[in-house]
């Protein structure tokens, strides 16, 4: 079963029934805002998440976010979330600084 904790959301949990969902749809349909600029296609960086801890199984980075990588855009521990399919196990992220909402409360 996927599960994702969100480490500066005050360790928000989200667990889901069903594995191979990209990671952007478990945090909204979870009532989280998480940004998303390009429509969640791949277009750009604001949905990118910081990998802490990964003990799931994600799928392989795909082009754009190959692409991203060679560009410097994107770190190696860093994946987009409209691009990142958990399926199964759990994951530890956290909002990178830049792509923090001001409506919400962030920890550390």
């Amino acid at each position: 079963m996927p599960r994702i904790i969100i480490q500066n959301l005050g360790n928000f949990v989200i667990e889901s029934v069903h594995g191979d969902r990209k990671v952007i749809e478990l945090i909204h349909e979870n009532g989280i805002d998480w940004m998303h600029a390009c429509g969640k296609k791949g277009r750009c960086t604001s949905c990118k998440m910081i990998l802490i801890k990964n003990e799931g199984k994600l799928s392989e980075p795909t082009e754009r976010e190959l692409f991203y990588r060679k560009q410097n855009r994107l770190k190696s521990s860093e994946r987009l979330t409209c691009q990142t399919r958990i399926l199964e196990g759990e994951i530890l992220i956290r909002v990178a600084e830049i792509n923090k909402f001001p409506h919400l409360t962030y920890t550390e």
